[in-house]
């Protein structure tokens, strides 16, 4: 690759890049658009049709006072270029690459849940505090100025938890390594920037789990409920909401007290719609107890019940297991907001729908039950996880064998 400096109005270098593909307008013939990623459908100045060709290409940059600035910038760049880690400089902004690129890329390789969730963060978040920025010109200092704003109360929000603020991190973390990789980008500003840690965002502060003593009032208050075979479910088994949501009969045997999870219904906007499990661990067995397949033995015959007398009894034996008087699924927002309307009522302590999940993982491993099955359990990725999720449980299990040992010594 080899480059030279001259003189016009300033001192200037140039780079011959060779020979690269290029799109020129047949209609507006100035009109020369270079192939980077994809080939443009139409001119995007008069919207003629583009002809595909080869061309030369230079890349020129000016403004230097003297021959020696010129020179050492030809030089940069140059190392740069041999090194493959030259970006040409861009006028992007980061509202245009996250609204007009980013978002339409990834949106048919995710799961719309988490494309919703990206998008909310995007357009309630990154846009209007960032979106007029150059993407090239985007620091870390800056980013993290807007992680410490959005921690703070504004005259019309309210602030953002540091759970949350860590969320729009991974967002935007995502989009400016995708950045990196379509060679929008040199580096990714959101490696060096300083989100809330692990422990601020989760660490226990935001998890509430019930003693087995108010678990049990609970379920007894909802015992004549509708909901109740759900909600004994998901505090037995610790399933997740949309896993649970997600059953259908033949996923259930009941005989042998195995459920398999292999689908979840997720919440996106209004719609409801069927996923896959987020993770290959999310797929999998999990066990029931004999109560738990007792009482779902129970609901099954009633809600065939139910079904038969609408004429759909042939449908019920391979629908969802978890459904209204009419044989509908439930939409998952709406679980919630009857779970919350039920604790309310019941007088217990308040507690998230999904805190079911972590007082099922409590309970079990404050009755020593191994923390490998409980991983299994639940569908985490490793031990780890679990392990850190629920470290409040493991204190009192080291006092104990503390004092185990400490008995056997001084025996």
């Amino acid at each position: 690759m080899k480059g030279h400096v001259r003189k016009r109005s300033s001192w200037e270098f140039v780079i011959d890049l060779g020979h690269q593909p290029a799109q020129r307008c047949l209609s507006c013939k100035r009109a020369r658009y270079w192939v980077e990623r994809k080939k443009l459908e139409v001119c995007p100045k008069c919207g003629g049709e583009l002809l595909d060709r080869v061309e030369r290409r230079q890349k020129t940059q000016g403004g230097f006072a003297t021959k020696k600035q010129a020179q050492t910038a030809l030089s940069e760049v140059l190392v740069k270029l041999n090194a493959d880690q030259y970006v040409e400089p861009a006028k992007i902004t980061v509202r245009e690459f996250l609204e007009d690129e980013w978002l339409p890329a990834i949106e048919t390789t995710i799961r719309p849940s988490t494309f919703a969730s990206y998008k909310g963060h995007v357009d309630k978040h990154l846009v209007p505090h960032l979106g007029s920025i150059r993407l090239q010109k985007l620091t870390p200092a800056r980013i993290n100025a807007l992680y410490a704003e959005l921690q703070q109360d504004g005259e019309d929000r309210k602030k953002l938890s540091p759970s949350t603020v860590r969320r729009i991190h991974a967002t935007l973390h995502r989009a400016l390594k995708d950045g990196v990789r379509w060679e929008r980008l040199h580096r990714n500003a959101a490696d060096a920037t300083d989100p809330p840690k692990p422990k601020q965002a989760g660490g226990g502060k935001d998890m509430k789990v019930w003693s087995l003593e108010e678990l049990q009032t609970f379920l007894r208050a909802t015992k004549d409920h509708r909901m109740y075979p759900l909600w004994k479910t998901l505090a037995s088994t610790g399933m997740r909401r949309g896993e649970a949501l997600g059953l259908r009969w033949p996923d259930v045997d009941l005989d042998a007290g195995r459920i398999s999870i292999s689908r979840t219904l997720i919440a996106v906007g209004k719609e409801v719609q069927e996923s896959e499990p987020k993770t290959k661990y999310g797929r999998r067995k999990i066990s029931i107890d004999p109560l738990t397949a007792q009482m779902l033995k129970e609901w099954q015959k009633q809600q065939l019940k139910e079904q038969m007398s609408l004429g759909r009894g042939q449908e019920a034996k391979t629908g969802p297991v978890f459904t209204s008087e009419t044989g509908e699924a439930y939409s998952p927002n709406w679980v919630t907001k009857c779970f919350e309307q039920q604790v309310r009522a019941t007088k217990v302590p308040r507690i998230r729908l999904h805190d079911l999940r972590h007082t099922y993982a409590t309970l079990c491993l404050g009755k020593k039950v191994h923390p490998k099955l409980v991983q299994a359990q639940l569908g985490h990725a490793n031990i780890g996880i679990t392990l850190d999720t629920y470290s409040h449980v493991i204190p009192a299990q080291q006092e104990e064998a503390a004092a185990m040992i400490g008995a056997l010594i001084g025996g």
